[in-house]
């Protein structure tokens, strides 16, 4: 079955640079070399997230071909018609990222005081896309950081309208107070993984519920932070 699940995919839907269409990649070196992956860490602080590391940073209005390209790929990562495996390539941005400035990085040095959470999806829009996108990217960063992934810890109670959908007030009062913790995590040290960073209000709400449940320290990791 997953030998043709996958025969269909190629078929529906090949594997193609979602930059330049070359063959056998969703995004070939080439492409990658256009867009510029941040090569240094600038403190992010707010009331419930303690750091926020992302490798990208663009413009959602903008037509510079980077900034389209970013927003190709998170498009067709988390909208249908879905492509899940758009996980690896843009997690791959995230770890350049972090080799790019890894001697400032805290959970690189000290990663066995770490776990990672990734930000939770309803279980309505879980089943409509059939995985969490947050969760694709904490596995993937997983394996290449050495630090546990702790599935299920947050849950979000209630179903919400789409962020993207609302104004930057609205997704505050949207997110407020949807998530719980059901897994113990005093004094740990959290690495919060979510897909973009626009308002930070989702996130924001996430950090707030894992401090509440004791935790430690709240970083917050996405591909790309909207200006």
């Amino acid at each position: 079955m997953r030998t043709l699940k996958n025969f269909l995919l190629d078929l529906f839907f090949p594997k193609n640079c979602f930059g330049c269409q070359k063959e056998e990649t969703y995004l070939c070196e080439d492409c990658i070399s256009v867009l510029d992956i941040l090569n240094f860490h600038q403190k992010f602080k707010t009331e419930n997230l303690d750091d926020l590391y992302f490798a990208l940073s663009y413009k959602n209005q903008s037509f510079k071909y980077e900034h389209q390209l970013i927003r190709r790929l998170v498009k067709r990562f988390k909208y249908s018609p879905f492509v899940k495996d758009l996980s690896q390539s843009l997690a791959s941005l995230i770890i350049a990222h972090f080799k790019l400035c890894e001697r400032s990085i805290s959970f690189i040095q000290e990663k066995e005081d770490f776990i990672i959470i990734p930000v939770p999806l309803s279980q309505k829009r879980l089943k409509w896309r059939g995985f969490n996108q947050a969760e694709e990217i904490a596995k993937n960063l997983s394996m290449h950081l050495d630090i546990p992934l702790l599935n299920n810890a947050l849950v979000k109670n209630k179903e919400t309208s789409f962020q993207s959908e609302i104004s930057k007030e609205e997704r505050k009062r949207n997110v407020f107070n949807v998530f719980d913790c059901n897994k113990k995590i005093n004094n740990k040290k959290i690495l919060l993984i979510d897909d973009i960073y626009t308002t930070g209000s989702t996130i924001e709400e996430c950090a707030k519920t894992l401090k509440k449940a004791g935790a430690k320290e709240v970083i917050g990791i996405t591909i790309a932070r909207t200006s």
